[in-house]
């Protein structure tokens, strides 16, 4: 496990905080990027927005493959295999 980032930001006037290079570097967010901000009591989560994404379309999907039959790499080729077949 990796050694936790433990930093401090101070609140503006606004609201606003600045992101610690570190925390900035281990998120890999630049300049313009988004941030999903999950409150659980009294702490706060802080993800990249596109890697927050990904989570939730994996935990959303998971199991769906098995349902349907595909339950292992050789049964998913199988099926790209037959798909291109069907469009040639």
């Amino acid at each position: 496990m990796a050694v936790p980032i433990i930093d401090n930001a101070k609140v503006m006037a606004k609201g606003q905080i600045t992101l610690p290079k570190d925390i900035r570097s281990q998120l890999r967010l630049s300049t313009g990027d988004r941030v999903t901000l999950i409150c659980e009591d009294d702490r706060v989560i802080l993800m990249n927005s596109a890697v927050y994404a990904m989570k939730m379309l994996q935990q959303d999907m998971a199991g769906e493959a098995e349902s349907v039959g595909l339950g292992s790499d050789d049964a998913v080729m199988d099926l790209v295999k037959a798909m291109r077949k069907d469009t040639d």
